[in-house]
């Protein structure tokens, strides 16, 4: 029954059905590249990070997201190269990413640059109709095939940045592809539509050992009204964070973070949802890993940080 309730709110929502096909991280935060071509190359060290997000847990074909990301500088720092790969499962349904990055980083003064990025790449939308259960057993609109679309995806970004503060905004899908995975002739097409993200933060040094941190994320798609996060961030010597977040009518968000080693980081986030949702799941948990890489020239001249 419940296989029946999400297939048929995709097949009646036309094209809604890809309003917010993007992935969603809680820990945003922490891999911003994600979000924003112009990112990357931004921090001066090559980062490799992977994220698992478990969303609902508890409801049954709730969604799951896997990423992996790369993205770092050129040698005289001047452009930022990166990509992802995603997979974001939702019962029946997979979409499947993949996204190259490029960026050019501006001087302003000597402690402020601007970055203009740029990414593109490729979308994947499948759905299983073997896992599907329909009243209508004579339903010519799902097979009990695998049946998938291969779309073009891109965007742009920018990203000003200082020591103490940033401010980004970016636009991804900006080609309004239409996708089409069933019979176009007895199902409405779908389109990727535009997304806009603006996000900024300031660093506050509280004391010699402490920094906080405010963060905000605001985030629009047609038709869905723009959605806030703000986030409070805590650093202890560079080393350990806690943060907590706020999203606009979906949850609050706590999470809890290391550096090893200015190497290796870890992370993990858990989502008290707010919906009608709590009904019915135990909250959404994220775990993230990354990985720095730096050459020695930037590692004399690189500080520990945990972003």
């Amino acid at each position: 029954m419940k296989k029946v309730l999400i297939i048929s709110f995709l097949l009646l929502c036309g094209s809604s059905l890809f309003s917010q096909q993007l992935p969603h991280f809680s820990q945003y935060f922490l891999n911003d590249f994600l979000i924003n071509p112009a990112v990357a190359g931004s921090r001066g060290y090559f980062e490799g990070i992977s994220t698992h997000r478990y969303q609902w847990e508890g409801i049954t074909d709730a969604p799951r997201t896997y990423t992996l990301s790369v993205n770092g500088p050129s040698k005289n720092r001047k452009m930022g190269f990166g990509g992802y790969i995603f997979t974001d499962i939702v019962g029946p349904t997979r979409r499947t990413g993949i996204d190259l990055s490029y960026a050019y980083h501006i001087k302003i003064n000597e402690k402020l640059k601007l970055s203009l990025g740029i990414n593109a790449g490729l979308l994947q939308f499948m759905i299983d109709g073997s896992k599907i259960t329909l009243r209508d057993q004579d339903d010519a609109v799902i097979t009990n095939g695998v049946q998938s679309e291969l779309v073009p995806d891109a965007g742009f970004g920018f990203y000003l940045y200082h020591k103490k503060y940033y401010f980004g905004f970016s636009a991804p899908q900006l080609l309004n592809t239409k996708v089409d995975i069933v019979d176009a002739n007895q199902n409405p097409t779908g389109t990727l539509p535009s997304h806009f993200f603006v996000t900024g933060g300031y660093k506050f040094q509280a004391t010699e050992d402490f920094i906080v941190e405010p963060i905000v994320f605001v985030k629009y798609v047609k038709p869905a009204p723009v959605q806030f996060e703000g986030t409070l961030k805590l650093t202890y010597k560079n080393k350990v964070w806690l943060s907590g977040t706020y999203r606009d009518l979906d949850a609050i968000t706590a999470s809890i973070g290391f550096l090893l080693g200015n190497s290796f980081t870890i992370a993990y986030a858990h989502d008290f949802t707010t919906t009608n949702l709590k009904n019915y799941s135990d909250g959404t948990n994220e775990i993230m890993i990354g990985a720095r890489f730096y050459s020695k020239k930037s590692k004399k001249k690189t500080a520990p940080s945990i972003q």
